[in-house]
């Protein structure tokens, strides 16, 4: 099991709460999309950050959290210095399982072979009666939040999904 790492002060942070049901993971995948839009693209930082990675895992994510972990129950996505990090909590204490050594042909089984490939970290952890798993993926450091953001503190609230 990998450890979260530790936290830096976090500049921006969601929170979406997940009823499972059908198109969880579009939905989640495009709750991202407009998170990354909100804090990449007005600065122009977009063309940047790891874009189509970040949603390819998302869909990762969330897919085995519905296949193998009851249902997703929250999606977060935090933005920190010099990364993002996305952590999807589902209803299953069980940890991730590597079903055997990837196979490409496979119809099914990538999720954990592409966050080892595409994510520069990632793991799970115990959440509640669940468990959350997470993947950080680095952005450069020149696309940080602004100067005004910054000296605010501000946080973005939780916002629900039904």
């Amino acid at each position: 099991m990998g450890q979260a790492p530790e936290q830096p002060q976090l500049w921006l942070s969601r929170r979406f709460t997940l009823d499972g049901g059908q198109g969880v993971v579009g939905r989640c995948r495009d709750l991202t999309r407009q998170v990354l839009d909100e804090w990449f693209a007005p600065s122009g930082a977009e063309g940047y950050v790891r874009v189509d990675d970040v949603l390819l895992l998302v869909s990762e994510v969330v897919t085995n959290a519905c296949t193998h972990g009851g249902f997703p129950c929250e999606l977060s996505i935090d933005r920190g210095p010099g990364r993002i990090r996305v952590q999807v909590s589902d209803t299953s204490p069980a940890g991730p399982v590597r079903r055997g050594p990837h196979q490409p042909d496979r119809v099914s089984g990538h999720g954990l072979h592409l966050l080892e490939r595409l994510s520069d970290e990632w793991g799970w952890m115990p959440r509640g009666a669940g468990k959350a798993v997470w993947f950080a993926v680095a952005v450069p450091r020149d696309t940080l939040p602004s100067d005004a953001m910054r000296r605010s503190g501000r946080r973005d609230g939780a916002a629900g999904v039904s």
